[in-house]
């Protein structure tokens, strides 16, 4: 089975219309799986999830997706408060709705962060200020009392392209971020996250039997990103503007 692997599109439709072709150019897929973190950000919220209800793809709910569809508004972070301000009572219902986890087939969960939490971090620890591959006994412990028979794992949330595998031979896959190339997280501690390109990513996983990995492909796919980095602007966000451009955040 040939499973595309999409994460963190945070409202850059840009991004994801370049991914969608991208695909297709390629062949498709069997699957397309979306890891959640839709339409958070200054870029386009409303025009992103019409595009995904109409795709239709089996979709986790991230973080930010499950914040702007319920956090309260005065706690609300400003990218959530973008998002929710732009987005319908049904679109906002239709995104606190979606699952936590997703059985794709035998062998394979997918998830946004962790199987057991949307905001911590599976793969990654924070090491001056940056995020970095965590130890390996670190990542196990981490998945403790998760169900082993799911050989490979499909997660996003760090916007970090990644694979992994594990001592027992489950794979961590995590294809980086469809719109989101960088960012910074003011949560103590404070970290940046960068890609370090503005380029779009997503990736190509082949499997068979239950979850074996057969090939792994990391895509980076070009597209318009002066348009979306011009949009975070207008839109009062310089630092995404500058993320959009770089793959950087500002120093």
């Amino acid at each position: 089975m040939r499973i595309a692997v999409i994460a963190d599109i945070h409202g850059n439709i840009l991004a994801l219309e370049a991914v969608v072709t991208d695909l297709a150019r390629r062949g498709g897929a069997d699957l397309t799986v979306n890891l959640g973190d839709l339409v958070s950000g200054p870029l386009w919220p409303r025009e992103t999830i019409e595009r995904l209800m109409h795709l239709d793809w089996p979709t986790v709910r991230g973080n930010h997706d499950r914040r702007t569809a319920s956090d309260p508004l005065a706690g609300m972070g400003p990218s959530d408060r973008f998002a929710h301000d732009r987005l319908t009572a049904a679109q906002r219902d239709w995104l606190e709705a979606l699952p936590v986890t997703l059985e794709l087939a035998p062998g394979i969960l997918a998830f946004h962060a962790r199987p057991d939490h949307d905001e911590r971090y599976l793969t990654e620890v924070i090491a001056e200020g940056h995020l970095a591959r965590a130890p390996l006994p670190l990542i196990e412990k981490r998945l403790a009392g998760t169900d082993r028979s799911h050989r490979l794992l499909l997660s996003g949330h760090s916007h970090r392209p990644d694979l992994v595998r594990l001592p027992d031979g489950r794979m961590l896959f995590n294809p980086g971020s469809v719109g989101g190339p960088a960012y910074r997280d003011d949560g103590a501690p404070a970290h940046v996250s960068e890609q370090g390109s503005p380029l779009a990513h997503y990736g190509l996983v082949e499997t068979e039997g239950a979850g074996a990995i057969v090939n792994v492909e990391f895509r980076a796919v070009a597209y318009d990103h002066e348009a979306a980095a011009l949009r975070a602007e207008e839109s009062g966000r310089p630092e995404w503007a500058h993320a959009l451009r770089t793959g950087f955040m500002p120093a």
